[in-house]
């Protein structure tokens, strides 16, 4: 394992030393550069400071850990890999993610998970550990969307969840207010097969961040879903 300083250092030639550094890595000093480990795989990045916009963008296989706060736009249209932030995230994390995963240990911004989708066993997959920002799955065609709220006193996402989803599940520890959601859109008490679906990332998610599992199903889920593929029908044809 290798560590690089990259204190001062524009993202092309902080991205160019990680392209040509070992598999395992390490980043001291980081503060603001953008499209760090854009579209990479095969490596093991550990980040040290704040990264900036577009973090992770295009991710391909690597895993990125970020030990503090990351800014918007982390893991936008990431295909494969895993991206863990221990802290909080900007606005629009995980725009069109195809694949992979994002474990958030905090909050969110606005604008997580819009326009999420899936594509056969590519099911792409974003944990909240605290709350959401306005417009939460916005225009979401697949994937899984967690939201924990631990920590928020009880709040778990902003207004106008789910505006636009036509795909995937939003899984909410707890009972998000019902007014905030669009008319189109099921919000059920989450089933036993519903946790089964969901049981091996939360432990894994529980070990990462050091929080006992008991702390996490101790309270009933919700699960969020489209009532229709079309959301805007209602909107457009007449009955």
């Amino acid at each position: 394992m290798m560590t690089v300083d990259v204190t001062g250092l524009a993202f092309d030639a902080l991205n160019e030393k990680l392209r040509n550094s070992e598999t395992e890595v390490t980043l001291t000093g980081c503060l603001g550069q953008r499209f760090i480990a854009s579209g990479m795989k095969d490596k093991k990045i550990t980040i040290h400071g704040i990264p900036g916009n577009a973090l992770g963008a295009y991710l391909n296989g690597a895993s990125i850990t970020v030990n503090g706060n990351a800014q918007d736009a982390v893991g936008d249209t990431m295909n494969d890999g895993e991206i863990i932030i221990h802290g909080n995230i900007g606005d629009a994390a995980g725009y069109a993610m195809r694949g992979g995963k994002i474990y958030i240990q905090g909050n969110a911004g606005y604008r997580a998970g819009i326009h999420m989708k899936a594509y056969k066993e590519k099911i792409p997959l974003m944990i909240i550990g605290g709350s959401a920002g306005s417009f939460l799955g916005e225009y979401q065609a697949g994937g899984i969307i967690i939201v924990l709220g631990l920590g928020t006193n009880g709040k778990l996402v902003s207004n106008f969840p789910c505006t636009g989803m036509h795909g995937g599940k939003i899984y909410f520890r707890g009972e998000p207010p019902k007014s905030a959601f669009p008319h189109n859109i099921c919000l059920r008490t989450a089933t036993e097969d519903d946790m089964k679906c969901i049981q091996k990332q939360l432990a894994e998610y529980a070990a990462i961040f050091g929080i006992p599992q008991d702390t996490i199903l101790n309270t009933p889920f919700t699960v969020a879903t489209p009532d229709s593929k079309n959301p805007y029908q209602q909107m457009y044809v007449a009955n």
